[in-house]
């Protein structure tokens, strides 16, 4: 897709965030060895024009696939700026650490591709009414299934590969996924109440 590009008087202080977010925060926050990250010019203000991102005809970040380029480092806060980001790819990569409470602030995310990531899946996660594909399989994550995450209804869910604990819910995106595949700490299906959802979590 090629951006729609503005004269700079007609950038705004979101497209100056924007850039900020990816230049100063993620790209700091990565190790690049393949330097595909080298068209992410830090005296560029807009991102549109970077390999990498996609932007609508507003320039806003709509697309950011880093899948499998090699990347190392961990993901920043800064990332749930991207207000009108639709698609986060940064599976196929050494990019570990935890994922952001702040990606619940995407919410018009449509497609989340995480890999090597660890610790808990945050509740804010919950809040992606507009996500369709949820791929965090093969990963280190711990800890029950978010009870927020029942209310998205993504088509797609893979959460195998994971040291998840608990039960599996019954409602939602969990209810015909078996979801305890390779999570050997992981028990269901919930028995409505009648177990606590965060058995075998100690």
């Amino acid at each position: 897709m090629t951006p729609f590009l503005r004269s700079n008087r007609d950038v705004s202080k979101v497209d100056i965030d924007e850039g900020i977010a990816l230049k100063e925060t993620l790209r700091r926050s990565l190790t690049d060895p393949d330097n595909v990250l080298l068209s992410w010019d830090p005296t560029l203000v807009n991102p549109c024009t970077w390999f990498h991102i996609t932007c609508n005809q507003d320039n806003r970040v709509t697309r950011v696939d880093l899948g499998n380029t090699h990347l190392s480092g961990h993901l920043v806060p800064e990332l749930g700026r991207l207000q009108h980001l639709q698609y986060l790819y940064v599976n196929k990569n050494n990019i570990q650490g935890t994922i952001p409470t702040e990606l619940g602030n995407l919410k018009s995310l449509i497609r989340l591709d995480l890999y090597n990531i660890s610790g808990t899946m945050p509740p804010s996660l919950g809040k992606l009414k507009s996500l369709v594909f949820l791929r965090l399989n093969d990963n280190r994550l711990t800890g029950p299934i978010p009870r927020e995450l029942i209310g998205v209804l993504p088509k797609v869910v893979d959460m195998s590969k994971n040291d998840l604990c608990g039960t599996i819910p019954t409602s939602g995106p969990f209810e015909h996924i078996p979801l305890n595949k390779k999570n050997p700490r992981l028990e269901g299906p919930e028995l409505l109440g009648l177990a606590s959802y965060d058995t075998n979590c100690s």
